[in-house]
């Protein structure tokens, strides 16, 4: 058969629905036609054919044999143009979402605490939050934007809007403070920076050396660690911000900085624009509001 001879896809429809309902009257509701509308196109389709597709059954209709074999077709056709359509739409939403990655403990305590803040002023803009650190497969992983501590070399096509300084300090709940003070604590470190307590604790010399020093795999579990009570954390500022406004958290000796910084990273582009552009900005805002 020619594509050409292939029967109309609206005459089609009206009898797969019926078929598959088992009466006009329901295919009609089911396509938003009249009852009238469904039988010319069944009544079409038959003659286009040349064979009946279905028969009476009592006051009902029943599939001819040759209506059983074409209905059986059918339900697998549209089933499968069902999937592709919706599989399209699916990754047309994707494409079309703006993708931003961020480290993860950034993410968990600074960056998601503020998002509704830019939902509620773009809600047209469909948000996707990656996690990941280090270098970014932008064009691998579908990533318009990342947030990264610009700790590593960052390639030539990259290009960079400065976000914060980092700077580090020691945090601890408000009880532990006297101890600290007196040299009676447990230090906490993330083994992401092993080599940060002894760092800091060389910078500062006045400050007495703890009882030991116990390592968790991110920073984000040693500063919920320390508003737990259960140490000093020795903290970047942005990951101890909230709990240090809420008073969770006291930071007695301040935060350095280490001579690096966080940066909103692209691909590419010269100049963000559009949803990328009001990303950008809003980071920016906030930023400036969180650290000065």
């Amino acid at each position: 058969m020619k594509r050409s001879e292939i029967p109309s896809l609206d005459d089609l429809r009206a009898f797969e629905a019926t078929a598959r309902l088992g009466s006009v009257r329901l295919a009609a509701d089911s396509l938003a036609l009249t009852h009238g509308a469904v039988s010319r196109r069944i009544t079409k389709l038959a003659g286009d054919l040349g064979f009946s597709l279905f028969e009476k059954s009592g006051r009902g209709l029943r599939l001819t044999s040759a209506g059983q074999t074409l209905n059986l077709t059918l339900g697998r056709f549209f089933g499968e143009l069902a999937a592709t359509v919706e599989g399209l739409r699916s990754a047309n939403a994707r494409q079309s979402a703006l993708v931003l990655s961020c480290e993860p403990s950034v993410a968990m305590r600074w960056l998601i605490p503020r998002l509704s803040g830019f939902q509620g002023a773009h809600p047209d803009i469909a948000l996707h939050l990656s996690v990941g650190g280090g270098p970014v497969e932008f064009k691998r992983d579908r990533i318009n934007l990342a947030i990264r501590r610009l700790d590593f070399a960052v390639p030539e096509a990259w290009q960079v809007l400065h976000l914060f300084a980092e700077r580090v300090g020691p945090v601890m709940s408000p009880a532990l403070a006297p101890a600290f003070k007196r040299g009676d604590y447990i230090a906490l470190g993330s083994k992401t920076r092993p080599k940060a307590w002894s760092q800091w604790l060389k910078a500062h010399p006045s400050v007495p050396q703890p009882a030991e020093i116990r390592y968790y795999d991110h920073h984000s579990l040693i500063v919920e660690a320390a508003s737990a009570g259960l140490g000093v954390a020795l903290s970047p500022l942005v990951l101890a911000t909230d709990d240090l406004g809420r008073k969770r958290l006291v930071g007695p000796l301040g935060f350095d900085a280490d001579g690096s910084h966080y940066g909103l990273i692209w691909q590419e582009k010269a100049e963000l624009v559009g949803a990328e552009l009001e990303l950008a900005n809003w980071l920016q805002a906030e930023c400036s509001r969180s650290f000065g």
